[in-house]
């Protein structure tokens, strides 16, 4: 028997949206506000979260969607940025899912409390951090992401070494593009892989064969920033230690900016090259 707390599949319910904070609002200049509004307009990357499981019988149609979601398929008026978490409370159902951690099953209860819902589930999206919905049903997935507030994309360059076999450092320079103020924002690096292909003998899939894109890997916190303008330069370094059968040409990083109270306020993916 499930958790009591845990559900596999759970009736699509659209979270609410909580109140947009503007970070670009300039009341003693007119220009600038319009400017920023125009900005809002255009929108930068809308930030996809899935909750997901190879453990989890429904979650496989939800890593498809992500997967078309993320390749461009539905000719969305905004770039998706997609970022799967998999989550390790269906470990016991007979499969332990090779990318579950309790990281992320950490962060989606910050999402599940944040959001006010009353059930862990898989699979499940949340957009921009601020609403949440069923992560296989496409039409309140694309739905979700049609609403969701836009922000400018921040415009981060990247320097990627291999100061070891075994560590990644990655290396950013750039700006937010969006005002912060003394709340301040934590600037997030995940590091993903796509491709991932895995024979699931037991468990909830037994028999299937399991694709999945956009894992989340590594996540780690670049810094936090609070006061600064728009165009202020912001730099960092992170080491990510990699995992056996690394392959740069399958991997991405996404960087988004995130306050206290798991909001997004701008997201960026870049590629990292094939020739590390």
């Amino acid at each position: 028997m499930a958790p009591r707390l845990f559900s596999c599949f759970k009736s699509s319910k659209k979270g609410d949206v909580p109140s947009i904070k503007d970070y670009h609002h300039n009341n003693n200049a007119a220009a600038t506000a319009d400017e920023a509004a125009e900005e809002q307009r255009r929108g930068g990357g809308v930030l996809v979260e899935l909750f997901s499981s190879q453990g989890c019988a429904i979650s496989p149609e939800a890593e498809l969607l992500m997967s078309r979601l993320g390749r461009g398929d539905f000719n969305l008026d905004v770039p998706v940025i997609v970022l799967a978490f998999h989550v390790d409370y269906w470990d016991y159902m007979g499969w332990k899912d090779p990318f579950g951690s309790s990281q992320w099953t950490v962060r989606q209860k910050s999402y599940i409390e944040a959001l006010n819902v009353d059930t862990m589930f898989t699979p499940q999206v949340v957009v921009q951090g601020r609403a949440q919905c069923v992560g296989n049903e496409e039409e309140a997935v694309l739905s979700t992401i049609a609403d969701a507030p836009k922000f400018p994309s921040p415009t981060f360059q990247a320097t990627f070494q291999k100061p070891s076999p075994e560590t990644l450092q990655v290396s950013l320079t750039g700006a937010l593009r969006s005002k912060v103020d003394q709340q301040g924002v934590n600037i997030m690096v995940a590091l993903c892989e796509n491709g991932l292909v895995t024979d699931c003998p037991r468990g909830e899939n037994k028999g299937r064969v399991l694709s999945n894109d956009f894992v989340v890997r590594r996540l780690d916190k670049l810094c936090y920033v609070k006061d600064i303008s728009a165009k202020k330069t912001i730099s960092g370094t992170l080491n990510f230690t990699l995992w056996k059968g690394f392959n740069p040409t399958k991997c991405g990083i996404a960087v988004f900016a995130q306050d206290s109270s798991h909001h997004i306020f701008g997201s960026q993916s870049i590629n990292l090259p094939s020739n590390l």
